[in-house]
């Protein structure tokens, strides 16, 4: 990066002395020479060390590996994987001296090998970073389009960006479906959507109790339903109003002040809220229950609801009015003039302008409530019930998600597969509410030239 710096200001200097009175005027600014010279000056050289880095643990690892006795390699790849572990272990200071010498010289020439290599890395990215500075350099004339080529780079900079994030998404999709596709060939689709009981637990012996399992996902589906509409209930009313108060409304001074302390919600963790949930408002809900007769859970939907609202409101509230506040005061203006109260520009004009945007609030404001799991754990519990009382003990998807995944696990079998079939179809759900999302906005959306 500082060869990167010195060339642009090499480059720059190099093209302003090329301009003379008498000469050629030069194609590009200053300022584009000093780019191509920095571009060729540092990408070639991450290049050299992304692609040494890619590669360098598996050269050092099989080096330190060939300093062991031939009978100590030969085993499995269990075992193998396990002694490279102790390997690199031993380099880092952990457990130098309960390991053995034989590790323990392993080690030394693994820390050896690693030496040899970040100065090899050293010299050669240094090398590759001069050699494309000079070569840059000498294309360094009036008559070159730097600019053109400098935004022919970063182009391809910023095409590749692109293409990273959808193969990304591509590749999360594929490895979730790929994983789903090995589930549904051990459970059958329709017992794990329609089915009324979810127990994954997996017996070791088909002698014991449960050894067949249960993968109904209708309790978990439910519960997460549950939990989000109480959260909405509360999100979606407070969150809008305060928003549609704050933009039309409030002076600016309490607007200064109101909005910061009510975006501070969103910056406490999520595992604030789950105490919260659990040491107050639990208990709370459960003793105003009992004073008028209702039988409530010690962890329950309405509790996890509850917080989970306060948690998301200033989602909703936010980006509300940040969306009110972008309707034109034009519109405002022409609503006033036709003799249009307050109330009935806001109702008329200024929400159905800004309704793309409040949609896209409360739509944000739902996925971080179906994908919330700590407030879940530590107010709703974990108990798979089908119920649809908020008063019960109930549990989400996300909520199971972690908790089948938790730990040493074997990827072959149902329960520990039984995630990622989770995992698709909260996918599917969230795309399903995004599609209805995009249709209402559509739909109703007023536009204005």
């Amino acid at each position: 990066m500082l060869l990167g710096v010195a060339a642009y200001h090499l480059g720059s200097r190099r093209a302003r002395g090329l301009i003379k009175p008498d000469g050629p005027r030069l194609h590009s600014l200053p300022g584009f020479y000093g780019y191509y010279l920095a571009l060729w000056a540092t990408l070639p050289a991450m290049m050299v060390i992304l692609l040494w880095l890619l590669g360098e643990g598996q050269i050092i690892t099989a080096g330190a590996l060939a300093a062991l006795p031939a009978e100590m390699t030969q085993g499995d790849v269990n075992q193998l994987s396990l002694l490279v572990n102790d390997i690199r272990n031993v380099a880092a200071g952990s457990g130098y001296e309960q390991a053995d010498t034989v590790i323990k010289s392993a080690a030394e020439r693994y820390l050896q090998l690693e030496r040899q290599s970040n100065l090899l890395l050293t010299v050669l990215s240094l090398c590759v970073s001069l050699g494309g500075a000079l070569h840059a350099q000498r294309r360094i004339t009036p008559e070159f389009r730097a600019r053109n080529q400098v935004e022919k780079i970063l182009t391809f900079g910023l095409t590749g960006c692109a293409l990273l994030a959808i193969l990304t998404t591509v590749g999360i999709v594929l490895s979730v479906l790929i994983e789903s596709i090995r589930f549904f060939q051990m459970v059958p689709i329709t017992d794990f959507l329609f089915g009324l009981k979810w127990s994954p637990q997996i017996a070791m012996r088909s002698d014991q109790v449960g050894s067949s399992g249960a993968f109904g996902a209708i309790p978990l589906l439910t519960g997460t339903l549950l939990i989000s509409m109480v959260a909405m209930i509360v999100a979606v009313p407070i969150g809008l109003l305060s928003a549609i108060y704050l933009s039309e409304y409030a002076g600016p001074r309490f607007r200064s002040t109101a909005k910061p302390l009510l975006e501070i919600l969103a910056g406490i963790p999520t595992v604030v809220y789950g105490f919260f949930a659990a040491l107050v408002v639990a208990p709370f809900i459960r003793e105003l229950g009992s004073s008028i007769g209702l039988d409530v859970s010690s962890e329950s939907a309405l509790a996890a609801g509850l917080v989970m609202g306060i948690m998301i409101i200033p989602f909703v509230c936010s980006l509300s009015d940040d969306f009110i506040n972008a309707v034109p005061q034009s519109l405002r203006d022409g609503a006033y003039a036709l003799g249009a109260t307050q109330s009935e520009t806001i109702r008329q004009v200024i929400m159905p302008a800004a309704l793309p945007g409040v949609v896209g609030g409360i739509l944000l404001a739902i996925s971080r409530a179906i994908g919330e799991t700590m407030i879940v754990v530590m107010a709703a519990g974990l108990s798979a019930n089908l119920t649809f009382n908020p008063l019960a003990a109930v549990t989400t998807v996300t909520t199971q998600i972690v908790t089948l995944l938790v730990g040493d696990q074997e990827f072959d079998s149902p329960k520990t597969l039984a995630a990622f079939a989770l995992g698709l179809v909260l996918f599917l759900l969230t795309l399903a509410l995004n599609i209805l999302a995009l249709r209402i906005v559509r739909k109703y959306r007023e536009q204005y030239e």
